[in-house]
């Protein structure tokens, strides 16, 4: 049976989608799972920044790990692959040195997590990465550190994920945020795949 994959940002949601993501086969969110609530709750997936302050965050303590979408999740996802934010530590000290923490790994603090959690860990790979920057420079990025995590769990999905007869549907996504995410091209990249029948926003079908 095909299914219905949510994925769901931590921007703005609008009203009357909640059911629909509620209603999903899959829904996949992020980090600190801002979504939820306006989103809907249901979580099968969280997919986390394994680097820098946001990983350090969820870590310490006790409240993302106690959280309501956390506690029902699955499975655990760590986007950003070691040995790909390994071989960026060099180059970033030189072209931004105040992001010295920003390659820091925490993905074994994510393991330890679902393994006593009973929770699946995946990681996704690096050559989901790169595929993501090579697909980018189609759409004239600027100057940009790495691709967000939203962008690269889409592309993870659509290739790895959902069967060619699944529909994967965003919401929460307004394409802004850090300046180092080159969130026009991703806008681009995104819409492409929309056009292409691959996506649809749900706040596009009311």
């Amino acid at each position: 049976m095909p299914r219905r994959i949510v994925i769901v940002g931590n921007g703005a949601i609008p009203e009357g989608v909640a059911e629909t993501i509620d209603s999903a086969d899959l829904v996949i969110r992020f980090n600190g799972c801002r979504s939820a609530g306006r989103g809907g709750w249901k979580t099968d997936i969280v997919a986390a920044c394994n680097t820098g302050r946001p990983a350090l965050e969820m870590l310490a303590g006790g409240r993302w790990k106690a959280s309501r979408t956390v506690r029902q999740a699955k499975e655990i996802w760590c986007v950003r692959t070691a040995e790909v934010f390994a071989a960026l530590r060099a180059p970033l000290a030189q072209s931004h040195p105040n992001l010295d923490d920003f390659c820091d790994d925490y993905t074994a603090g994510f393991e330890t997590f679902a393994r006593v959690t009973g929770r699946r860990l995946r990681a996704i790979p690096a050559a989901m990465h790169h595929t993501v920057d090579a697909e980018l420079a189609a759409f004239d990025p600027s100057p940009y550190v790495v691709p967000s995590s939203g962008l690269i769990v889409i592309a993870h999905v659509l290739a790895n994920i959902a069967a060619a007869d699944d529909r994967v549907s965003l919401a929460g996504f307004g394409h802004e945020g850090w300046q180092w995410h080159p969130f026009a091209a991703e806008r681009r990249w995104t819409e492409a795949r929309i056009a292409s029948g691959r996506l649809d926003r749900l706040d596009a079908l009311r």
